[in-house]
Parts: structure tokens; C-alpha cells; sequence
């Protein structure tokens, strides 16, 4: 085969541990999040996307994007939140053809709760291996690669609070 660029022997261990991580961490996340209250590491990511806007509120299309989910795959699993009781669907106040998504004031107490389990465990799992250092360059790297996979994704346009200059 000619023209193919093989990755060098450095490449080639970058790319199996990014690999690992991309495989293996969600589970991990996913299995932590499940025992704590049993819901999914994407059903609590809907959730923590919902309670971090001003009025708790998201266009469903705005939710998929945040949520790196097509519009079916977020459907359900908002419905299953309606379920519990943690989200409601309605018409959008400014547009009547736009469906949104507003978590309720017992989703948001769930997710606050949860929050401070979720978090301690990301800490754990991947931040304290980390200098300060680690952070921001796995912020930038990630940055990166996400551009090139999606230009347009939402967090490509987030600032860095602790950016260095």
C-alpha cells in the first residue's frame, strides 16, 4: 500500500492510550452513575446540560447538540426523564413549532445531589493523575481533535477559564 501515513512508534502509544480512555472511562462513569441512582452517564449529562442554563430550559435540537446525541436517541431518553419525573417537554413560549426541554425542580435537586458523588469520581478517575499542566493541555489537545471531528460543536466556542496566554 503506498501513500499511507503509519503512525510512528510515539503515534501509535498516544493514539492506544486515548483508545483505553475513550473506551473504557464512559463504563466506568456509566457504572458509578447507575449504582448511585440508577440512570446513564448520558441521562445524567442531559440533566447537568439542563440545570446549567438560566431558566433550566433547552430546545430539544439545542439539548442534541450539547449532548453530542442525535434528536431520536435524546427523545428517549428524555422520555424516560418525563418518567421520573426529572424533565418536561413542552412548545417552545417564543416558537410553538420548536419542542423544549426544562428539567424540574425535582430532576434539579437529583442532579445537585448527584453532582457532588459524579464529580468526586471524575476527580478521582482522572484529575488527580493530573498536574495543572495536564488540564489545560488535555483541554487544548481535546479541542483539537474535536474540531476536526465536529467544527461547529458547542464547546469549541466556550472560553478557557484558566487559559494561558
Amino acid at each position: 500500500m503506498t501513500g499511507v501515513r503509519w503512525l510512528n512508534p510515539d503515534e501509535r502509544q498516544a493514539w492506544l492510550a486515548l483508545y483505553a480512555v475513550t473506551t473504557i472511562l464512559p463504563g466506568t462513569l456509566d457504572a458509578h452513575l447507575f449504582r448511585q441512582a440508577k440512570i446513564t452517564l448520558f441521562d445524567y449529562h442531559v440533566l447537568a446540560m439542563l440545570s446549567e442554563t438560566e431558566e433550566f430550559t433547552l430546545a430539544m435540537s439545542d439539548l442534541a447538540a450539547r449532548s453530542n446525541a442525535s434528536l431520536s436517541r435524546l427523545s428517549h431518553v428524555v422520555k424516560k426523564l418525563e418518567q421520573r419525573g426529572w424533565v418536561v417537554r413542552c412548545p417552545s413560549a417564543s416558537d410553538g413549532r420548536v419542542t423544549t426541554a426544562r428539567i424540574t425542580e425535582e430532576g434539579l435537586n437529583n442532579v445537585q445531589l448527584l453532582a457532588r458523588a459524579h464529580v468526586e469520581h471524575v476527580r478521582q478517575t482522572v484529575f488527580d493523575a493530573l498536574t495543572e499542566d495536564d488540564v489545560h493541555d488535555l483541554e487544548r489537545i481535546g479541542k483539537k481533535i474535536l474540531a476536526r471531528l465536529d467544527e461547529s460543536h458547542w464547546i469549541l466556542d466556550q472560553p478557557s477559564p484558566g487559559a494561558r496566554s
